[in-house]
C-alpha cells in the first residue's frame, strides 16, 4: 500500500492564535508533551500506518521545522525509496507568486512534485494537531467508497463548531453539504482537515481559483456531484489553536485517564531527540503529577506541570500548573503558576509569573490571552523580585531593561522587546 501513496503534510501555516509561541516558529514546530513537536503526530501516525512516501510543505518561519525534522531519521524516513522531502515555496520561472496562499494552493503549487510520483491516492495532513490514528482503515473507506475524496471527521462540542468546516451527510456517509468556518454553525458534524484523494480527482480540481481544501475545494466537489466520503474517526484528536486549548491538551496528559496516551508502547510518536543526562530530582525537590524530561535537573517543587529536556528549577523555586520549554532556568524561590514559559528563558531569583486573581485580558491580545494564561518568549529574560500578573505577554528576547526598572507588570499587559 505505501509504495502507491503519497502523503503531504501541510506544515506551512503562520499560527497566528498561538501567539508568541509561533512568532518564531511555524506552529507544527511548537513543542508539546515535553519532548515532542507537533508535526511529529501527524508523521508518526503517517509511519506507523505503513506510509514511507512523505512530504512536508513549509513555509512560515521554516528553519526549526526544517532542522527538526532533518532526513528523517527518527520516523525511520531516511531512505532511497519513499523518505521525507521538504518542500518550500519557490519563485518558478513565468509566475509572479511564490507564497502558498491556502491549503489547496500549496498543493496546487508543488502539483509537478506529485505528478513525478504519479500515485494512486494522495493522503493530506495538517501538521498542527495532535492525534493518534491509523490511516489504513480510512483509506480503506475511500476505496470501498469508490470515493473522489474522503475526508475524516468527528464531532465536537457545537460551541466550538465555528472554528471548523462543518458538513452534512446522507444515509451512506456521503458528504451532502460542506461549509468552512460558519459564524453559527447547524451541525457538529466537523472535518479533521484530514484527506484522502484519488490522484487524478485532485490533479483535476486543483486549481489557481481553489485557494483552501475546506472553503474551496470540498464545496465545489460537493456541488459538482463528486463523490465525497466522510469517515467518521471516535478517537482522540486536538486542534492546538489557540493558547487555552494548546494549554489545557498538554495538561490533559497528566490526568489519570488521559485522551492521548503516550506511554502506549504499540503506538509509539517518534521525535528528534539529543542525547542528555536522565533527569536529576534532588534531596529537596517535590515533584508532583508531572512530565519531567531527559536533562532536567528539580531542586524546587513541581505541581501539575510538562517539563520539556534540559530545564533547571532551582532550590526552593514553585513551578504549578505550567509548560516550561527546553532549556529554560526557574532561579531560587521563583513562582511560575499557569503560564507557559518558551526555551531557553531565564525567570531570576524571587520573581513570580502568573500571579494574583485579576483576570482582565491582554490589552494587546484579548481574544487570545484572557483565560489567566500568562506567555514568555523565547529567550526572555525576567529579572529578579519581579511580579507579572496573569494574562500576560512577555515578548520572545526580552531583557532587563526592557522591564524600565518596573518591578510589577500587571495582568493584562506586554513586555516588548525593544531591540
Amino acid at each position: 500500500m505505501s509504495q502507491s501513496i503519497l502523503t503531504l503534510i501541510l506544515a506551512g501555516g503562520e499560527g497566528e492564535r498561538l501567539s508568541i509561541l509561533s512568532q518564531v516558529r511555524a506552529k507544527p514546530g511548537v513543542p508539546f508533551g515535553g519532548k515532542y513537536r507537533i508535526i511529529d503526530f501527524a508523521l508518526s501516525n503517517a509511519v506507523n500506518s505503513g506510509l514511507s512516501d512523505v512530504a512536508v510543505l513549509t513555509q512560515y518561519a521554516p528553519r526549526s521545522l526544517i532542522d527538526h525534522i532533518g532526513v528523517g531519521r527518527p520516523w525511520d524516513l531516511d531512505r532511497s525509496r519513499g523518505g521525507v522531502s521538504l518542500l518550500q515555496p519557490y519563485l518558478r520561472r513565468g509566475k509572479t507568486r511564490d507564497w502558498y496562499l491556502g491549503t489547496a494552493d500549496a498543493v496546487y503549487q508543488n502539483v509537478e512534485f506529485i505528478a513525478d510520483r504519479d500515485p494512486e491516492l494522495v493522503l493530506i495532513l495538517a501538521g498542527d494537531h495532535v492525534y493518534k490514528m491509523d490511516y489504513r482503515p480510512f483509506i480503506e473507506r475511500h476505496r470501498a467508497a469508490r470515493a473522489d475524496v474522503t475526508c475524516a471527521v468527528r464531532t465536537v462540542p457545537i460551541e466550538e463548531a465555528h472554528r471548523f468546516g462543518i458538513l452534512e451527510t446522507d444515509s451512506d456517509e456521503m458528504i451532502t453539504r460542506f461549509i468552512e468556518k460558519p459564524p453559527k454553525p447547524t451541525s457538529n458534524l466537523v472535518s479533521m482537515g484530514v484527506y484522502v484523494f484519488s490522484w487524478p480527482a485532485l490533479r483535476e480540481v486543483l486549481s489557481a481559483k481553489h485557494v483552501d481544501f475546506g472553503r474551496d475545494v470540498l464545496p465545489a466537489m460537493v456541488a459538482a456531484g463528486q463523490r465525497v466520503a466522510a469517515y467518521r474517526y471516535g478517537g482522540y484528536w486536538e486542534d492546538v489553536g489557540t493558547v487555552e486549548s494548546y494549554w489545557r491538551a498538554s495538561l490533559d496528559l497528566l490526568s489519570d485517564q488521559p485522551g492521548m496516551n503516550l506511554f502506549d508502547r504499540g503506538w509509539l510518536i517518534y521525535t528528534k531527540s539529543e542525547e542528555r543526562s536522565s533527569a536529576l530530582i534532588g534531596p529537596e525537590a517535590n515533584v508532583t503529577r508531572s512530565m519531567i524530561s531527559h536533562g532536567c535537573v528539580i531542586e524546587g517543587v513541581v505541581e501539575h506541570s510538562l517539563l520539556s529536556p534540559g530545564v533547571r528549577v532551582a532550590r526552593g523555586a514553585v513551578v504549578r500548573d505550567s509548560i516550561v520549554m527546553f532549556d529554560t532556568y526557574i532561579g531560587e524561590g521563583a513562582v511560575v503558576d499557569r503560564s507557559i514559559i518558551d526555551k531557553d528563558c531565564v525567570i531570576g531569583n524571587g520573581a513570580r509569573v502568573g500571579d494574583g486573581d485579576d483576570m482582565r485580558p491582554n490589552s494587546d491580545e484579548p481574544e487570545r490571552l484572557s483565560v489567566g494564561i500568562t506567555l514568555v518568549g523565547k529567550r526572555a529574560f525576567v529579572p529578579w523580585d519581579v511580579t507579572i500578573g496573569r494574562n500576560c505577554r512577555i515578548d520572545p528576547g526580552v531583557t532587563e531593561a526592557d522591564f524600565n526598572g518596573q518591578r510589577t507588570v500587571a495582568s493584562g499587559e506586554t513586555v516588548i522587546h525593544a531591540g
